[in-house]
Parts: structure tokens; C-alpha cells; sequence
């Protein structure tokens, strides 16, 4: 993760997505498509412009200073200029905060090393204003913390609410199902069939699906189907499925694609949607070599990869892996609530791309700004001067989606004026041609403490206060500022969930309860 850091003058910028080191653990499937969605009033603080095609953004006119690693938090020479950026590709992944809550319900603390703060910030609904077409808003606002000049600063994104279900393209999607030996245990195959079948009587007659398996090989079950006319030979389908043997994620993921290809549909969201525990035994299991025998068909035809993770014992870094460079997205589900707003509530109506490779990039003013940390996205780093390149991966992105990112930043004394200009970029997803909208913040905007901001920033704050405390014992991360403590975190998290009248927030609050019950 970035650090907190003062700039370093000079220093030729080189930022690199990076694979966790947890990639020991091997595994991975997380999960599926989209994160909660929600509209809303845009904050006063946000100015946005359109920059469409590269205009409205100051852009570095060379090679801009990287972001220093190891440094310790307030240590550091002076910034300079040249040291001002941020960029990542954008995530709507939430699967590490659902397998966190999971773990926590079973009274075990999370391997620090599964803990992704923009996980948990993506987790829950925004108050963002949306645009009426494709492509984004842009919100930037922020307030004060406990500790000295120490900010936190929200840069919020959304796309378009989601189309009512006769309104999207048609779907052709792929289903590669783990049926090895550990999908056995009851919540995982079991979970995954009950939420097809009634995901299958959801989707539309103009739909088609496909069900591959794999357990120590891999198998097509069903060629590319039309739902109208055919939907008991889906259901049969479904229902035949038992668990086997090993774990041939590889192979699964590879027939899968080859069965996408094949069953392919012009003007249709053609995806291909992996469920596993990610527990992958048999086979390759590494993520790039997996990516390499696939690439074809996600750049020829554009087929996207999302994972649906489940399980009690659920290896992580491998699917958020693959959905990170296979252009997807993951979730977590642990129960058949999660699974039914994931396979029946979110996945028909969030069919359809607004933004392919998108990326974001926050520029942050010297004169005002001494440091600043980007709250996660380890995985999703950017090369500055690789903002405008669109040949470099970004993130794709569907209607009804919001994109959240958190920044800790410590202003200069005194400083008053421009503290941060926020841009995505993005491609139109038929047509490819580039798109910018950018969005401003200013000192006197920032609120004079986070009581005091809105209450989905505060939600905001308080989920990522949560995923920090989680991962504390990885000598990698420090404290954000203004840490309150689980105990008191807990109960801003009841008091929110009051005034939200949100059940999310709600699970949030019991999920710190138990996480501070944990460590007494």
C-alpha cells in the first residue's frame, strides 16, 4: 500500500499495479459484478467540468516523482511540483469486505493480507449524483480529522442508474461452476444452484447462458442457450450438478472462455462468470498463466470475467487476481440473501458496460497539499504518465455503479485555497473513443470534522477506519489519522445506521463489534 509520505524530488515516477503477497495462499474467487448502487445529490463541494478527449486536466508535461515506499509517516523532505499525482484503475470489487464479515461471524479474525480497504468503502451505497448518459460524475469533498491538519478526502464516481430490465442489451453468459470435492460443504454448490435456477426464471427470453464445470478437468454442460423456450433444460442442467473431485481452476476458467467464444452474440453483453471457493489444487494455478491462455478472447471480443466467491474456507488472491486483469470484478456471498441480491437483483439489471478501461487520476496542489496516501488499491496502481494511454488496463464499469476512493491528506499549515483536482478517463464502451470529467475541491470545503460531514461520507470514513484496523499486525500498513478505535467506531457505526435507516450500515456496526469482541 502507499504510504503516508512527503514527496521525493527527482525521482523518475514508476508506479506499478503490484500482486499481493498474499498470493501464497493460492485461491481465489470472489465474486461477481456490481457493487451496491444508489443516487442522490451531488456534495457543494464538488465542481465538475467535462474534459472529454484529454482537455480540463492539468496533465504532468514529463515524467512526474513516484510515490515513495517505506517512508516513515510524517518523515520526509519538503514536496515538490513534481510530486502530485494519483492514478489507479477503477475496482467495484466488495469481495474482501464480504468474506471479512464472514470470517468475523465465525468468531475468527481475517488474514490481514485479505484485507483491501477499497473493498469495504465500495460496499456500500453513495450519495453521488448521476449523469443521464454513459460515463461518469464526478464528487470531491472531504473533512477534517482529530489529528493536525489531516484530512480525509472522498473522490466519488457513478455511472447512470441502472436501465429497467427491458431496456438493457441482451446477456450471454457463461457460468464456469466449481463442482470439485470442497464444494461439497453446505453454502457453497448447494448456495450457487439454488441462485441460478431462480436467476434463471429472472432473465429475459432474449437471454442465453452456458454452464461449464470443472473439478480435476473441466466439462461444457450446456452450449450457449436461449432462456425462451428452453428454460427447464437450464434448470435440469443446474440441478444435475454434484461435487467431485479436485480443483482444475485453470482448466475451468479456459473452457469456459472457449465456450463464451463459441456461444458468442453480436450486441449482447457477452461475460463470463466464475463461481468457485477458489480453493484451486489441480492444474496451473497461476493467475498470469491462467490470463495468458485466455487473452485472446478478452481483447478480441471483448469478454469480461467476474467471480462469485464462496465458502467458509475461501482462498482470495487468486480470483481477485484473475477478475483484476481479466477486466472483471469480484464479490463475496455467504448466505442466500447475498447470493439472491447478486445473481437476481444486480446481475439482470447491471448487464450492460457504460466505461471500458476506466481510470482515475487526483492531482493534488503543492501548495496546499505537504502528503497524501491513497486508501488501498495496492493491486490497481496506475503509472502516472499512463493516465492517457489507453492501451494500459483500466477498470470496467456498469450502470448503477459508484466507485469510491478515500485519500488521507495533510494540508500545510494555514493553507487555504485548491486542494485537489479529481479526473476519470474512460472509453466509450461501442465505440472506444476516449471521455474525461474532472471534479474539483477547495480548503473552505472541507468540513470542520467528520461529525460534521454527511452521513455517506461518514459511512465512508467509518468502513475505512474498519478495514484499517483489521489489517493492523502487517508491519506494511499504518494507522490512518484520526484512528477513533473499534470501540468507538462501533458506535458511530450504530448511530449511522440509525440515521441511514440502512441495513448495511447496520451489518457494518455488528461486523466491528465483533471484530473488537475478537481482540479483548
Amino acid at each position: 500500500m502507499e504510504r503516508y509520505r512527503t514527496p521525493r524530488p527527482g525521482t523518475p515516477h514508476r508506479r506499478t499495479r503490484r500482486l499481493r503477497a498474499a498470493l501464497l495462499a493460492l485461491t481465489a474467487t470472489s465474486g461477481l459484478l456490481l457493487t451496491a448502487c444508489s443516487a442522490g445529490g451531488s456534495d457543494s463541494s464538488n465542481k465538475a467540468s467535462d474534459g472529454s478527449h484529454g482537455t480540463g486536466f492539468p496533465a504532468p508535461a514529463g515524467p512526474t516523482a513516484g510515490e515513495q515506499q517505506g517512508e516513515d509517516r510524517f518523515a520526509g523532505p519538503s514536496p515538490t511540483p513534481d510530486d502530485h499525482l494519483s492514478t489507479f484503475a477503477l475496482d467495484v470489487d466488495t469481495a474482501s469486505y464480504g468474506y471479512a464479515r464472514r470470517t468475523l461471524a465465525a468468531g475468527q479474525r481475517p488474514d490481514p493480507s485479505t484485507i483491501r480497504p477499497e473493498e469495504f468503502v465500495n460496499s456500500f451505497r453513495q450519495d453521488y449524483e448521476r449523469p443521464d448518459g454513459n460515463g461518469f460524475t464526478v464528487t470531491v469533498d472531504g473533512a477534517r480529522t482529530d489529528e493536525k491538519n489531516w484530512s480525509l478526502v472522498r473522490v466519488g464516481l457513478a455511472t447512470r442508474p441502472a436501465a429497467d430490465g427491458g431496456e438493457r442489451p441482451p446477456a450471454a453468459l457463461t457460468f464456469v461452476i466449481d463442482i470439485s470435492g470442497s464444494m461439497s460443504e453446505p453454502g457453497r454448490l448447494d448456495l450457487a444452484q439454488k441462485s441460478l435456477d431462480t436467476m434463471t426464471d429472472r432473465l429475459r427470453d432474449d437471454d442465453s447462458v452456458a454452464l461449464v464445470t470443472f473439478s480435476e478437468k473441466a466439462e461444457q454442460v450446456l452450449p450457449m442457450t436461449r432462456l425462451g423456450g428452453h428454460r427447464g433444460e437450464i434448470h435440469h442442467a443446474i440441478d444435475g450438478l454434484e461435487p467431485t473431485y479436485s480443483t482444475n481452476l485453470g482448466a475451468g476458467v479456459e473452457t469456459g472462455y472457449a465456450t463464451a467464444v463459441e456461444g458468442r452474440r453480436e450486441n449482447a453483453t457477452n461475460r463470463v462468470v466464475l463461481i468457485s471457493d477458489g480453493l484451486a489444487n489441480d492444474g496451473d494455478t497461476d493467475p498470469d498463466s491462467i490470463l495468458n491462455r485466455i487473452s485472446s478472447a478478452r481483447r478480441e471480443y471483448g469478454i469480461t470475467l467476474f467471480g462469485v466467491g464462496v465458502g467458509s474456507d475461501y482462498g482470495d488472491a487468486l480470483m481477485e487476481r484473475l477478475a483484476d486483469k481479466g477486466d472483471g470484478h469480484t464479490v463475496y456471498v455467504s448466505g442466500e440473501g447475498e447470493a439472491r441480491k447478486v445473481f437476481c437483483d444486480q446481475l439482470p439489471q447491471n448487464i450492460d458496460l457504460t466505461a471500458r478501461d476506466a481510470k482515475a487520476q487526483v492531482a493534488f496542489d503543492p501548495a496546499t497539499v505537504a502528503e497524501f496516501r491513497l486508501v488501498g488499491y495496492e493491486d490497481r496502481r496506475v503509472a502516472d504518465d499512463d493516465f492517457r494511454n489507453d492501451r494500459v488496463d483500466g477498470g470496467e464499469v456498469g450502470p448503477g455503479h459508484t466507485v469510491t476512493a478515500l485519500y488521507a491528506v495533510r494540508t500545510r499549515p494555514g493553507a487555504d485555497g485548491h486542494l485537489a483536482t479529481a479526473t476519470v478517463r474512460w472509453l466509450d464502451p461501442d465505440t472506444r473513443d476516449p471521455h474525461e470529467k474532472s471534479g474539483e475541491l477547495e480548503t473552505g470545503a472541507l468540513s470542520d470534522s467528520l461529525g460534521k460531514a454527511s452521513p455517506r461520507f461518514q459511512v465512508t470514513a467509518v468502513a475505512a477506519y474498519f478495514a484499517d484496523a483489521l489489517r493492523q499486525g502487517d508491519d506494511r500498513w499504518r494507522s490512518l489519522p484520526g484512528d477513533p478505535g473499534l470501540g468507538e467506531l462501533h458506535d458511530r457505526a450504530e448511530q449511522l445506521a440509525k440515521k441511514t435507516e440502512d441495513k448495511d450500515v447496520q451489518r457494518l456496526a455488528d461486523a466491528i463489534d465483533q471484530a473488537d469482541r475478537s481482540q479483548g
